[in-house]
Formats: C-alpha cells, structure tokens, sequence
C-alpha cells in the first residue's frame, strides 16, 4: 500500500542524505543556524510512563492490527502524554504538535474545563438512547446552532466526519431526488465506502465501483491549470455538469481549505459562482468543515464565511471534540424535513458524554477568545515562514490562515517540481528537533502545519527556526 512503500522509500531518503547532506556546505547565500533551537518554556511536569515500549507496541500492532495501519517516522514516536500544544514521549521528551489540531485537538490536550465536563458527566451517565431525553444534546444542538449562519438551524449528531459527510451526502440525494454527486479532485471526505468514492486523492481511494459520482478540476491557486482564475474552474465545472450529469446533480460537496490534499485554499470566489450553478441544475451545496471549522482560520468562524457563502449543508468532526468520538451534520428545517419521512437513528450519535465534551469545547473556544488568537499567531507564524521562503529555494509555496498553514517545498519552483525526498528527509529532521507536522498533498510535499488552538508566537517561533536549522545544512 502507499504508505507503506512510503515508510520504504524514507529509509533509503535517510541513508542518501545521511551520506551528503548533513556533512555538505551550507549554500554560500544562507546563513546557518549555530545551534539548534530550544522549545519555549512549558511548566509541565509528565508522570513517569512504565507500560509497553515503542518497540514492543510497534510489534503488536503489527500482530494484531490491520496492515493498512499507518505511522509516522522511521521510528515510530511513542506518544503518552498530552497537555495542551505540547506531546511527551516514553522517555519525558516534550514535542510541539503542531498537527494534532487538525487531528482531533481544537482547545489543547487535555484542557481541563473540557476534561473536568467529560469526568463529571461519565460519573453520572455514559450513555442513553435518543428515544429517552436529556438536556446534554439539546444543550449543545442550541450551542451549535447558534454558530451557524442563516437558515442552519438543525443539528444531527454523529461519531465521525465520515459519518458526517455519509449522511449529508444522503440528505442530498433524498431532497434533491437525484443521485449524482460532485466534488473535488485532491479532496478527502472521509474512509466508509461512500465517502472515498467523494475522494479523488488515488493514494486513498480503492478501485471499487462509486456510482454518480464526478469529479471536477481543483480550483487549486498555485498547482490548478487555471492558477487562481475562479471564472475558468466554474466553467469547467458547469460544462461537466451540462453535457455529463444533465439534470441528475444532488449535491455538490467540497472543502473550503483541502486538508489532506495539502491545505489547499480554493481559488477566491469558486465557491459564490459554483454555488450557484449547483442550485440552479437541481442540487444542494455540502460544505466539508471537518478541517477548518470553528475559528482556525482567524478571519472567520466557518471556512466557508471566506467565499461568502452559505451552504445547505455542512459537516464538522475532529475539533468539535477535542478528542472525543464526535461529529455533526447542520442544515435547514426544508432539507432536514425529508429525514423525517424514515426512521433516522445514531447509537452513540449525541451521547451525554460526547454532547457535554462538545459544549465545553465551543465554550472554551469563546472563553479563551481562540478565533482572534487564531488570527493573531497565525499572521505572525505566516509571516515568518514567507520570511524562510525567501531564504530556501526549496520552498515553493507558503499558504493559509489562521492555523491552518501548508508549506510545499519543490525542488524547481519554475517547474513545481515536487521534492518528496527532501520532505521525507525534513519531516524526520523535525521530529528529531522536537516539532511534529503533518504531511499532505497528492506528492506528500507539503507540511501541514494546523496545531491545537493555543499555539502561541513562542511556539510558532521554535517552528519555524526548527524548520531554518534543518534546512540550513542542505
């Protein structure tokens, strides 16, 4: 599988530029960092870890845990303490995640009020069945509701993002009466069978028949065919729709920042235009926010808020839980009515304990002002990384708001050439310094750089000098 060939091709990236690159001369036009940077000052003190080693939990994962199972690194990092923007491994050594925001963590690991609401609700109730009430759902439905714009009004819960973007493709189909769905290429929307027939990244989709399912181009600024040309995509895309699926489109899904394709910020304007072609050949609009939702981007809370948009629909997961199994579904009363003709049901969907850890996760955010704080160490962190660009030729391109940042590195910026070796030799380099990214993009180029929202300048000052220290010796 990708990854695992991935892991392959890593180790022979390590052992090449073990040989050259750290012995080679800096380029005469690039200062080198002295010495390597120290993370910021943290008072935190991890509890001693005695369970299984690095090694030992590697072994067994691979006894019993599916081969398509993925990891990081050569060695692989044994996480086992979180408490907010930072990670500690088996031995104490503390790690700035400056990925796991995307993964899971909005607040911080660990925050406390978010800690303290899911204890006390395990306490007294773990689970019951929405045929039953309880005031932790409907808490936060309201909560939710009241985060959306226009007419955005009915919340369902769920327990992924997958599971999010299942049923609003569903309630798309149903309302609309029509079967065909479109998205983006270099998008991701998910892992059930449906949802990777939305995704168009090959190194995630199975070769399995989707049905009614089309892709149009990615209105991608700096890779897309028509740069940062909205009016071309559109085009291109009622063109798609006029002489492919005349009369059949249910609904048309896409994410405002592409994640896993590399943190991709659609061309300015695509969606208002593409919106419009949609609803006029019969569709519904999905907005994927599992990413970039809730204040990451700092100028808005929603991605879409960006585009000036409003979607008939819109998915979240990941940071609405903080770490919790946790997602959701946000539409009209019209769309949600068509539900109502059939028996819809989620298990777990609006748990208590999921439901009250929900709730403080949207309080907190409001509480600790994390949108404008966003906003404010995003714009400094970008700009000390446009600051790098100048400095390494290596860096093609340094996009994104808020925190939620890409930076893809080319061995050619003329040609964009993609420079997988030197992202895999970089990406062990980074953990090595103590900085975790994440990679995306459909070369596996890009850093992807979206932290728990409690990254602050400090810490997006080590990130970028760990990024100038590695880089200064190739």
């Amino acid at each position: 599988m990708f990854w695992r060939s991935i892991s392959r091709r890593c180790s022979r990236v390590l052992l090449q530029f073990s040989s050259r690159t750290l012995s080679s001369a800096p380029r005469p036009d690039a200062a080198v960092a002295s010495a390597p940077p120290v993370l910021p000052r943290f008072d935190h003190q991890p509890k001693p870890y005695n369970g299984l080693s690095g090694d030992e939990i590697l072994k067994k994962r691979q006894t019993f845990l599916g081969p398509s199972l993925f990891h990081y690194y050569q060695k692989p990092v044994n996480i086992v303490e979180g408490k907010m923007q930072y990670l500690y491994d088996e031995n104490g050594k503390r790690y700035l995640d400056a990925f796991a925001g995307i993964v899971t963590v909005s607040c911080g690991h660990c925050h406390p009020d978010v800690v303290n609401s899911v204890v006390e609700q395990t306490k007294l109730l773990q689970h019951t069945t929405t045929i039953y009430l309880h005031h932790a759902i409907v808490e936060f439905a309201e909560a939710l509701a009241s985060k959306m714009p226009g007419n955005l009004k009915v919340v369902y819960f769920v327990n992924s993002g997958t599971e999010a973007n299942e049923l609003a493709m569903l309630m798309a189909r149903l309302y609309s009466g029509n079967l065909g769905m479109v998205a983006l290429r270099n998008a991701y929307h998910g892992g059930s069978a449906g949802t990777i027939g939305l995704t168009a990244l090959s190194t995630w989709k199975y070769q399995i028949p989707q049905g009614e399912i089309h892709h149009v181009i990615n209105p991608d600024p700096y890779r897309g065919v028509f740069g940062s040309n909205s009016d071309a995509y559109v085009k291109e895309l009622k063109d798609h729709i006029d002489f492919g699926t005349p009369g059949k489109v249910a609904g048309f899904i896409a994410e405002t920042f592409q994640g896993v394709g590399g943190a991709v910020e659609l061309a300015p304007g695509y969606l208002k235009s593409a919106y419009e072609v949609i609803r006029k050949a019969g569709g519904v609009c999905i907005a994927d926010e599992v990413q970039s939702g809730f204040g990451r981007t700092g100028s808005h809370y929603w991605g879409f808020e960006t585009q000036g948009v409003i979607p008939d629909i819109v998915t979240m997961a990941k940071g609405i839980g903080n770490g919790l199994p946790l997602g959701a579904v946000v539409t009209t009363p019209e769309i949600a009515q068509v539900m109502s003709q059939k028996i819809q049901f989620n298990t777990f969907g609006g748990n208590p304990v999921c439901s009250a850890g929900g709730l403080a996760v949207l309080n907190v955010l409001d509480k600790e002002r994390r949108q404008v704080h966003s906003a404010d160490v995003g714009s400094h962190l970008l700009h000390r990384l446009r600051s790098l660009k100048q400095k390494y030729e290596l860096i093609g391109d340094v996009r994104g708001r808020g925190l939620m940042v890409g930076v893809e590195l080319v061995t050619d910026r003329k040609d964009k050439t993609p420079a997988k070796q030197e992202t895999a030799f970089l990406f062990e380099k980074l953990k090595d310094l103590g900085v975790l990214v994440g990679k995306g993009g459909l070369h596996g180029n890009v850093f992807r750089i979206k932290p728990p929202m409690c990254f602050s300048k400090d810490d997006a000052d080590f990130l970028v000098d760990a990024m100038d220290y590695a880089m200064s010796g190739m």
